[in-house]
C-alpha cells in the first residue's frame, strides 16, 4: 500500500507524508542492517525517511532508497527524505559543506527537507559530541537566525526543497520567525511527543503558524541509549493505551501512532523489527474516537525521555522553557 493520499500540504507548497520511517538505530546496531530495513520499510510502503548527518547512516539509507528506484518500486519524486544539520555545523558558513556531505552520503541530488538537528551549537570539529579533558560538553554560540539564512541559501540552490527545525522551543521559533528579511518561514519542527509528553501548547502555537510538528519518540524510547533516564514508565505498557488497543484490536504501539495522526502531527515510526515495520503502516487501517482521543490526552505528564541535560547550561538549551 502507498499512502498517498495521506500527506499534509507544508506552508512551501510541499507535501510530507503523515507517517515516516525512522532510521536511529543505537550504536550496536550494524550499519548494514540500515540497508536491509529502509529496503523493507520501502517495499511495506513506507514514503517519508527519515535520518540525519549525526546517525552516521546516510550511506546505507541511500542505498536503500536507490536500490528501491533502481527496481522500480519507487520513483525519487515518491519518497520524502530528511536530514539534519548537526550541532557541530550551525555556524552559517559550515551548512551547506554539512549538507552537501550528506548529500554525497547519500548519492542523491536534493533531500526533501534539512533541518537544524537541535538549537544547542557544539564547537566545530571531526567530533561530533566535542568535550573537554573534564567531560564537559564543548559549546559553540551562534546567532540561530545567522543559521537560518544559511538553510534558505541552501533551499534556492535546490539542495534542498524544505528546511525546518528540530528541538526548538516556541521561543526560539518565535525569533525566526520575527527575524527581519525572513525569506522562508520553517515547515516543521520535530520534537519528542508522546501521550506522556503530548506538546499541546507547542502544537498549538505551530498550527497558529502555519509549522507541521513531527513528533519522534512517539512510542516512547529505547531503553539502550545512554541519555534516556531507565526510571521512566514504558509508554507501551500504560493501561489506558492497552486497554483502547485491546477496543480496536490493535497494538499499543499502533494506538499512540495513530493518536499524533488524528491531532495533525506528522508521525515518526522508529523500528529495525520486520514485523513491528509491516504493522506500523497499519494506522490507516483504523480510527479513535472522541472519547479514545480525550483518554490519550489525560496521560500527558511531562516526562521527557530525550531531556539532553549535559547541554543544560547553553543559553540555547530548548527545555527550560514550559514549551
Amino acid at each position: 500500500m502507498d499512502p498517498k493520499g495521506q500527506r499534509v500540504k507544508l506552508n512551501d507548497g510541499h507535501f510530507i507524508p503523515v507517517l515516516g520511517f525512522g532510521t536511529f538505530a543505537p550504536r550496536e546496531v550494524p550499519k548494514s542492517e540500515a540497508v536491509e530495513v529502509t529496503k523493507f520499510a520501502i517495499e511495506a510502503g513506507f514514503r517519508h525517511i527519515d535520518s540525519a548527518y549525526t546517525y552516521q547512516n546516510e550511506e546505507q539509507v541511500g542505498q536503500a532508497i536507490r536500490s528501491k528506484i533502481a527496481d522500480g518500486t519507487v520513483k525519487r519524486e515518491d519518497i520524502f527524505y530528511t536530514s539534519k544539520v548537526w550541532s557541530t555545523f550551525l555556524r552559517p558558513d559550515l551548512v551547506r559543506p554539512a549538507l552537501e556531505k550528506s548529500l554525497k552520503d547519500l548519492q542523491l541530488d536534493y533531500v526533501d527537507l534539512y533541518i537544524i538537528h537541535q538549537p544547542v551549537a557544539l564547537m566545530p570539529g571531526e567530533t561530533l559530541f566535542p568535550t573537554d579533558e573534564n567531560g564537559k560538553p564543548m559549546f559553540d554560540s551562534v546567532d540561530l537566525c545567522r543559521t537560518w539564512e544559511a538553510l534558505e541559501k541552501c533551499k534556492d540552490a535546490g539542495l534542498t526543497k524544505s528546511i525546518g527545525v528540530s528541538n526548538f522551543n516556541h521561543k526560539q521559533l518565535e525569533k525566526i520567525l520575527n527575524k527581519p528579511g525572513l525569506k522562508y518561514k520553517p515547515v516543521c519542527n520535530q520534537v519528542e511527543c508522546h501521550p506522556y509528553l503530548n506538546q499541546s501548547k507547542l502544537l498549538e502555537f505551530c498550527k497558529s503558524h502555519d509549522i507541521v510538528l513531527v513528533a519522534y519518540g512517539a512510542l516512547g524510547a529505547q531503553r539502550t541509549l545512554q541519555w534516556v533516564n531507565p526510571n521512566l514508565p514504558f509508554l507501551l505498557e500504560d493501561p489506558v493505551l492497552s486497554a483502547i488497543a485491546k477496543k480496536h484490536k490493535q497494538t499499543p504501539a499502533l494506538v499512540a501512532l495513530r493518536y499524533q495522526i488524528q491531532r495533525g502531527v506528522v508521525v515518526l515510526a522508529k523500528s529495525y523489527n520486520k514485523k513491528r515495520i509491516k504493522e506500523n503502516i497499519q494506522v490507516f487501517d483504523f480510527e479513535l474516537t472522541l472519547e479514545d482521543m480525550k483518554a490519550i490526552d489525560g496521560l500527558n505528564s511531562n516526562i521527557r525521555y530525550y531531556d539532553f541535560q549535559q547541554a543544560v547550561d547553553h543559553p540555547e538549551y530548548p527545555y527550560s522553557e514550559e514549551y
